[in-house]
């Protein structure tokens, strides 16, 4: 019979008990991440990504994680550049882009320099709005064109680098308005852009957001028809489209706004909610259908949200469907486009 050796059990347990400590902190590890709530990543107060991502963050807390242990917590940003930054560093798992970044992320194009291949589609969400505001005192024919003729005054594209800002120097250089020249641009959030007029430091603003929107709202009440909401021309909207379809007429009912005593028109494209590709299929699976299960609640916190229909939660998005919302798109039958259908194992 072999004689025991201690030194020898001595080593084995020397190399046993890493490996155990490797073991118990990997298993509290997948423990904490399935604990944690997912971030999403919204946009500034003042528009209508933080308060939906906060309304969608507290649904899912109610809803999903008493039993599945799935929640999203919503954080603030600069808007929809940043949010491509914190999806690709894993800073958020999910995030609220305008469209158009959506596409530039996917594409690698724009203010985007590399495709983001880890980004998957959720669904399309309320229209992101362009309201272009500016002094009645400047206006000439009330179209974007107007823009084109400022004389060295401030006006706001949005803060800096943020979506708004972003978005607008695309909408401006597309259509062959020269403001870097004619604009002594001013880097503001909405509602220091919306004070600021007031205030008279300022001519003019973008605000891309859902409408109603606080700082244009806040913006009407004090000032009335002393400013105005500027139009957008077929042809402008044709040359916009002519890279990404995206945008489409907006109508404003009247009393949108305050002191809105007739309809008004501008523009808007999808706004989209979007994840990393390696968030696991059940957890987007059961946001994606707590987003459309709970529509008419999220309707009640934001009127902006009025503007989403299942019907349209596939429009204007490019980046591929995750496996989670294409899985329940087909459930209720949505006709699924094959640009969007990537992630499948082959048969």
């Amino acid at each position: 019979m072999p004689r025991h050796c201690p030194a020898h059990g001595r080593s084995r347990f020397r190399y046993l008990l890493p490996a155990l400590c490797v073991l118990l902190f990997s298993a509290c590890s997948d423990q904490l991440s399935t604990n944690r709530p997912y971030i999403l990543t919204t946009a500034t107060a003042g528009g209508a990504f933080y308060p939906i991502g906060v309304a969608m963050a507290t649904i899912s807390k109610s809803q999903l994680q008493p039993e599945h242990n799935i929640s999203i917590s919503a954080i603030s940003s600069a808007g929809s550049l940043e949010n491509v930054k914190l999806l690709r560093d894993n800073e958020a798992q999910f995030g609220i882009l305008q469209g158009i970044f959506a596409a530039w992320a996917w594409e690698g194009e724009g203010p985007v320099r590399n495709p983001q291949s880890n980004m998957r589609s959720v669904s399309a969400l309320w229209f992101n709005v362009e309201h272009f505001v500016l002094l009645s005192s400047l206006v000439r024919d009330g179209t974007l064109s107007d823009l084109g003729h400022l004389n060295g005054e401030r006006f706001v594209l949005g803060a800096r680098n943020s979506g708004a800002e972003q978005s607008g120097r695309y909408i401006l250089e597309t259509l062959g308005i020269d403001y870097a020249s004619g604009m002594n641009l001013a880097y503001m959030g909405y509602e220091g852009a919306a004070s600021a007029m007031q205030d008279g430091n300022v001519v003019g603003m973008n605000v891309p957001a859902g409408a109603p929107t606080a700082a244009i709202t806040q913006a009407f009440a004090q000032m009335g028809d002393r400013i105005r909401l500027l139009r957008f021309s077929q042809e402008e909207l044709d040359r916009l489209n002519s890279r990404y379809n995206l945008w489409d007429w907006y109508d404003f009912p009247v009393g949108t706004y305050p002191n809105q005593e007739e309809a008004w028109r501008s523009i808007a494209s999808p706004n989209v909610l979007v994840v990393r590709s390696d968030v696991p299929e059940e957890v987007v699976y059961r946001i994606t259908r707590m987003i459309w299960e709970n529509l008419a609640t999220l309707q009640e916190i934001h009127a902006a949200t009025k503007d989403m229909d299942i019907d349209r939660a596939l429009r204007g998005m490019v980046a591929p469907l995750h496996p989670g919302a294409l899985r329940y798109y087909r459930e209720i039958g949505l006709e699924i486009p094959p640009h969007l259908i990537q992630d499948e194992p082959a048969p």
